[in-house]
């Protein structure tokens, strides 16, 4: 179910799993991950790149600083740590001014630590306190866990990301909007549009299946994306979106939780036309399509005069 796509340092979910997630129409797919190509100089000078994936990658206070609890006097210190601040490009007053916007607290620089003091003193509170400091947001974009940098072939410098915020994304200086990708189709019809999210439904699950070796038409992946994205949403196939609509009762029994449909219908008196092919093969008698659909009959021997 789940493999390593791309980029062996990255989890994400492949095969049937993530064939079920696009035809669903997740919210959010379960291992969100995006593929930000760079432009111009970003793409080859890796200085640069990095700049740009510490602008990208979500940066918390544990990761940049160790946190001391003084239990007898009720203080937080907050020891920074100097080489990880010089690596994501990090300043002392930017710390400490996050920190001061967190409520309901004291901060006082040190020479050597950030000292934080309390409003309302008492272990438990220190200790809540501690905990969301830790969490504490210093930089980057929400959503995006863990970036990777890489070297491509014929491309230059690529940047894979553990989660996905396509929006903010776009927004930074030395991304290619026109190449960056995301799994994440909802992102992709709020940003871009319903034709975009149609193209990305066909790209995706074409990819999936052919990963897997299966090779389908692609004509069929498109009749799929076309049906889901018709209407201008992103509908998902299933008892939930499009099969549970339909207008033939039999049809819709045939797909999914078959009583309650037959049930339902029942209840509400409704009548099924027989007009589509599950529910006249259900029924035994001749499909109204193709060759069923002819009602001539050609006589095999001619009339003599």
């Amino acid at each position: 179910t789940f493999h390593y796509a791309g980029v062996a340092e990255i989890n994400v979910t492949l095969g049937l799993p993530r064939l079920i997630e696009i035809v669903d129409a997740r919210s959010t797919p379960s291992t969100p991950m995006m593929t930000v190509y760079l432009e111009g100089a970003y793409r080859v000078n890796a200085d640069l790149a990095q700049e740009v994936a510490n602008q990208i990658e979500i940066t918390k206070l544990q990761d940049i600083a160790s946190l001391d609890i003084d239990i007898e006097n009720l203080v937080i210190y907050i020891d920074l740590d100097e080489k990880t601040m010089q690596k994501k490009n990090i300043q002392r007053e930017d710390v400490i001014d996050r920190v001061k916007k967190v409520r309901k607290i004291g901060v006082e620089d040190d020479e050597e630590k950030i000292k934080v003091t309390l409003e309302e003193t008492g272990y438990k509170n220190l200790v809540l306190t501690a905990e969301s400091l830790k969490k504490l947001k210093i930089k980057g974009i929400d959503g995006i866990e863990r970036v990777i940098i890489r070297k491509e072939p014929d491309e230059g410098y690529v940047i894979y990301t553990e989660g996905s915020n396509f929006e903010e994304v776009l927004k930074i200086e030395g991304v290619d909007p026109r190449r960056i990708r995301t799994n994440d189709i909802q992102s992709v019809v709020k940003v871009l549009g319903i034709e975009a999210a149609r193209n990305m439904i066909i790209s995706e699950a074409h990819d999936t299946l052919s990963e897997q070796g299966l090779h389908v038409d692609i004509r069929h992946i498109m009749l799929v994306a076309d049906i889901m994205t018709v209407d201008g949403t992103v509908r998902a196939i299933g008892r939930h979106g499009i099969s549970g609509e339909k207008s033939s009762v039999l049809s819709r029994a045939a797909f999914e939780i078959t009583v309650n449909h037959l049930l339902r219908a029942s209840k509400r008196g409704e009548r099924d036309k027989l007009q589509g092919v599950a529910e006249n093969i259900i029924v035994g008698q001749p499909v109204n399509i193709g060759t069923g659909a002819v009602k001539l009959v050609m006589g095999t021997q001619r009339e003599r005069k």
